[in-house]
């Protein structure tokens, strides 16, 4: 039997630094990031530590939640978070929905 390789498929920003995260295999989890992102203003994720950059270069890169910080969608040069570790976030129900 085959797995079913995780991967985000859409990725929505939530208020106070939260995202939702689509999955291939129908579920949706909330993945709160403000944690990592505040941990430090000396690591990668410093730049998302303003709002509004967080929103605006949300998206799906690599199969997962990910910031295209230079903007070019170069897969190598983007913040992206390991799918497993927001798959093991909250599963809601789609937010979008109601």
């Amino acid at each position: 039997m085959k797995e079913l390789m995780l991967e985000v498929i859409q990725a929505v920003a939530a208020p106070d630094f939260k995202v939702y995260a689509y999955f291939n295999d129908g579920t949706i989890h909330l993945y709160d990031a403000k944690p990592l992102i505040m941990k430090s203003s000396n690591t990668v994720f410093a730049p998302l530590q303003d709002e509004s950059v967080f929103n605006k270069t949300l998206t799906v890169l690599n199969n997962t939640v990910a910031w295209d910080i230079v903007g070019n969608r170069n897969e190598r040069k983007c913040i992206d978070i390991d799918p497993y570790t927001i798959y093991e976030s909250e599963e809601i129900s789609d937010p979008l929905a109601e």
